[in-house]
């Protein structure tokens, strides 16, 4: 645990929404602002993760699930597979570095039921998931966090990989709204469990962010209660 623990001490870690530039094996990454309240859309530079049933213990490998704290996890996604492919993954090559997209294929996110993989991959900067399909709990895990997990075929998904890939650079914006996916010259429908799109779009996935909305309310609440002033 110490070994693991120093790994992760070692790393910078950022205050929370803060926009921050980190540097791990000479890469640039950036971390945009956490996701809060109503979202109706996310826009950002697209990157493309292939192959089904990619699990939690890829995403985030078990050993950092020791340590008490989330907010180093984002240079730790897929560590296992980056230190596998020797900077050839994708979360590690340059043009890649600031995309906020993450494209997948079928039953993303199985395996164990981890909330510290939707975390390492919003602390890496994603900020919303395209595929096939996706574990249930990954997927609550995710909503929990303000990370859409939209759907389309397994035709639809590879051609928009293809896309993707062919310009990393292109913006591309997946609308809530909407249901589309698109960077303005190819437009993908989409589809978002009907729950989980109320939620975001409204912003009751945000717990904290309805609390802080509502903290005149709460404070009168708390004043009338007999057992906070000295019952």
């Amino acid at each position: 645990m110490s070994v693991i623990c120093a790994e992760i001490a070692s790393l910078r870690c950022c205050p929370f929404n803060a926009h921050v530039h980190r540097t791990v094996s000479s890469v640039t990454t950036e971390t945009t602002a956490f996701p809060q309240g109503p979202i109706g859309s996310v826009s950002g530079r697209g990157l493309v993760l292939r192959g089904d049933d990619i699990d939690t213990d890829r995403i985030i490998p078990a050993r950092f699930l020791k340590c008490v704290s989330f907010e180093a996890l984002g240079e730790q996604a897929f560590a296992d597979d980056r230190k596998e492919l020797a900077g050839a993954h994708p979360f590690d090559q340059e043009v890649h570095q600031g995309a906020s997209i993450l494209v997948v294929n079928d039953n993303f996110g199985c395996g164990s039921s981890r909330e510290h993989a939707p975390q390492a991959l919003m602390r890496w900067g994603i900020r919303a998931v395209l595929g096939v399909s996706y574990a249930e709990i990954f997927h609550g895990n995710c909503l929990a966090l303000g990370i859409p997990c939209a759907i389309a075929s397994p035709d639809e998904i590879h051609a928009l990989q293809d896309a993707v890939e062919a310009d990393p650079e292109a913006l591309w914006t997946l609308d809530l709204q909407s249901l589309l996916f698109s960077d303005g010259s190819t437009s993908q429908t989409i589809s978002v469990a009907s729950g989980a799109l109320d939620m975001l779009r409204t912003g009751q996935w945000d717990a904290t962010g309805q609390l802080v909305a509502r903290d005149a309310e709460l404070t009168r609440t708390m004043a009338a209660l007999p057992y906070l002033h000295g019952f």
